[in-house]
């Protein structure tokens, strides 16, 4: 404990210097700038406010309170991150859940690492550090992406090298937020996969969608067998009844490459071949961004 209690002593000095009015920092370039900005700080809880751009909605009250008799015990761990506003006036960038149980056991004071930022670098910043976190659903990822993109006008390429994920990844998120809200909500509360959910995008209309769903959870499906379902539904019946006589006498390099080729272009593939090898392949696209991103994809252009 005394080692926390040590931790969190730093920047007390500094603190100080951010009350002196003569010395009221609000770019790089100002004077002591050098020596708070990036640095860890002890700021007082109530001169913080929270985070509009926040993108996590849902805070677990169990889990909160489980963090706050951890800081109760040993202090503050991971300082928190917040832009400089005003005068002894901060606002949160990142480390929500500390701020929330910090309050909660009381503290007066709090680590922070400060930074000077407008409201799209803030946004970018809450977004991006909580696409890092590890106890985010995959909705809220897909919604924090589509933010990004939307807000700060971004392409997915690009928005790639920001967070560190592949664009395949981010594409694939993305397409969850296609589902009806129903199953979304079902993936936010544990309920399905995002394995599931991937498979359920590929049924184009929502009731079904729904059904297929609701037969998931009711049935406890796996995502494999989800997969196997989807794949039946869509699978075209031929009057003559040799519809799934002729899906098997597809060639193995087919069935072993469609995967693939999915994943590489980030797109529902259908593919038709015959026992002797002939076929063609069907790319369907929603979007003119969608087509020349394939398009990019496909001829290195």
């Amino acid at each position: 404990m005394a080692k926390a209690t040590k931790k969190q002593a730093l920047g007390r000095g500094l603190s100080a210097l951010l009350k002196d009015p003569e010395n009221d920092i609000q770019s790089v370039s100002d004077k002591n700038a050098d020596q708070v900005i990036g640095n860890v700080v002890e700021l007082d809880i109530d001169s913080i406010e929270t985070n509009p751009f926040q993108p996590r909605s849902n805070f677990n009250d169990e889990a909160l309170e489980e963090l706050a008799s951890s800081i109760r015990e040993l202090g503050i761990i991971q300082p928190i991150t917040v832009r400089k506003l005003d005068f002894n006036k901060f606002q949160l960038v990142s480390g929500e859940r500390r701020f929330r149980a910090s309050k909660l056991v009381g503290l007066e004071t709090i680590p922070a690492y400060i930074r000077i930022a407008n409201d799209q670098e803030s946004l970018e910043m809450a977004l991006v550090e909580n696409i890092q976190r590890q106890d985010l659903d995959p909705i809220e990822i897909a919604l924090s992406y589509q933010r990004l993109i939307d807000e700060i006008q971004i392409t997915q390429e690009k928005l790639s090298d920001r967070v560190g994920k592949k664009r395949s990844t981010i594409t694939n998120y993305l397409r969850l937020l296609k589902l009806d809200p129903i199953i979304q909500t079902g993936m936010r509360d544990g309920f399905i996969s995002m394995g599931h959910g991937r498979a359920l995008i590929n049924i184009d209309k929502k009731k079904e969608q729904i059904s297929v769903y609701e037969k998931v959870v009711s049935d406890g499906l796996s995502v494999r067998e989800t997969e196997q379902l989807v794949k039946a539904l869509k699978e075209p019946k031929s009057e003559s009844g040799s519809g799934k006589k002729e899906a098997k006498k597809v060639p193995s390099f087919v069935t072993k490459g469609v995967d693939a080729l999915k994943e590489h272009l980030s797109a529902k593939v259908d593919i038709t071949a015959s026992p002797n090898g002939k076929g063609k392949i069907v790319i369907p696209f929603h979007s003119e961004e969608e087509f020349q991103r394939i398009k990019k994809i496909v001829t290195g252009e």
